[in-house]
């Protein structure tokens, strides 16, 4: 009997130390409550070494479930993950209309630019529908270049189409019978925005919302793996260097004899070597600048609208900033303490941009917002990724011998492309 009575005392025991080491190695629990849910939850108890992720979001005021999913109260690891949306990504365009939509966020009101969601989910970089309608009217599968197909199936939802084009179907290769096209679907479509890309740095982006707004560098992106798990890639910031453009734009290029793609050859040094592609002709301003500076929201978030190819979408010339020799740039002055100008340099603040300060507007409507004109007429000119500043004046009153009806960028290479 008092055999018994010692095994059972020394299994109680045994329990009591391995329940106290268990405790022991459970973190101190974490709880924040964020003021857009005033629901508590518990992932700082694990992940409270992560950056902030954008002066936009701020941790106290989004906390982690609004956007990641997952389950505010757990303090197990496998639980607390076992309900998030994207996995590691809730910005992955499958899921991103639960994780950044409502009307206070990504999903808002067209009129106050806030439809962010609805862009890009129509855009050229997701659809990838240019590509698809150009390849299959090569090989004679579609009479025209008009976009009818996209990788994932598109909807205009406003239905008030400026291109007549309201909805695009799933590109599905098995219903291809030229096998060009089946090699195109195979080699090809890993480059849009809900693509996972090939393996290899030289194929390497995130997918969604951070394939442009979450900055890689080579060291982040040896395997796919780091790409999804590496701390560093908890950020998102609208200072998008042309690095990460290139990480999709410039990394070679699609051969249509063979459906294969090939990776730039060289290893470029220098900005001036790694912005374009050898062959390809550009202007100092074109390569001292990012792309964002030049290329707008719409341009590279789409503006609602489905259209048949990047050509369609891209209207910014140089005479939008430059003017002609007969036309200045178009300008207005801010007036308004909701313009939507000074919210953006408020995101990105690049520039202190205030009320009274006229700035360049596109024949679109968009605020060049990082462009100010100076009191001599000037303009002074602030990247968005850098923060580095440009003064240029307009092409009016210099000794410009352009033409004003040839404003296409391949006339302003004549004089002023650079040489490598």
């Amino acid at each position: 009997m008092k055999r018994l009575i010692l095994v059972a005392a020394g299994l109680l025991l045994a329990a009591v130390l391995v329940m106290f080491w268990a405790t022991s190695r459970r973190p101190t629990s974490i709880e924040l409550i964020p003021s857009l849910t005033d629901k508590p939850e518990y992932c700082l108890t694990c992940h409270a070494d992560l950056p902030e992720i954008s002066a936009s979001h701020p941790v106290k005021t989004f906390g982690c479930v609004i956007c990641h999913g997952g389950e505010r109260l757990a303090l197990d690891a496998d639980l607390a993950h076992s309900s998030m949306r994207g996995g590691r990504n809730p910005a992955s365009l499958d899921v991103v209309q639960a994780s950044c939509g409502s009307l206070n966020c990504h999903s808002g009101d067209p009129i106050k630019n806030r439809d962010h969601i609805q862009r890009v989910l129509t855009s050229v970089q997701a659809t990838y529908a240019g590509a698809i309608a150009n390849v299959r009217y090569t090989f004679g599968a579609q009479p025209d270049l008009k976009a009818r197909q996209a990788v994932n199936a598109a909807e205009d939802l406003d239905g008030q189409s400026k291109t007549g084009i309201l909805s695009l179907s799933k590109f599905d290769p098995t219903k291809e019978t030229n096998p060009a096209l089946q090699m195109f679907a195979a080699n090809c479509l890993n480059c849009h925005l809900s693509a996972a890309p090939k393996a290899g740095p030289e194929y390497a982006h995130l997918e969604g919302c951070p394939a442009c707004h979450t900055p890689l560098t080579d060291a982040d992106i040896p395997t796919l793996s780091q790409i999804q798990g590496n701390g560093k890639t908890h950020r998102l910031t609208t200072a998008v260097s042309y690095t990460q453009c290139n990480r999709c734009h410039n990394r070679g290029n699609y051969d249509l004899k063979d459906m294969q793609f090939h990776p730039r050859t060289g290893q470029p040094t220098d900005r001036l070597h790694d912005y374009y592609q050898p062959m390809t002709q550009f202007t100092r301003c074109e390569w001292t600048l990012d792309c964002i500076d030049c290329h707008t929201r719409q341009e590279a978030m789409g503006d609602g609208d489905i259209h048949s190819n990047q050509k369609d979408i891209q209207y910014i010339r140089c005479k939008t900033c430059h003017g002609t020799l007969t036309e200045l740039p178009h300008t207005y002055t801010i007036s308004n303490s909701e313009d939507i100008a000074l919210r953006l340099a408020f995101l990105n603040p690049v520039i202190d941009l205030k009320i009274g300060d006229t700035i360049i507007l596109t024949e679109k409507g968009e605020p060049l917002w990082t462009i100010r004109q100076l009191p001599d007429g000037s303009f002074e000119q602030f990247s968005k990724a850098t923060g580095q500043r440009f003064v240029f004046r307009p092409v009016m009153g210099s000794g410009c011998q352009q033409n004003a009806d040839q404003q296409e960028s391949r006339y302003c290479h004549q004089c002023h492309a650079v040489k490598r």
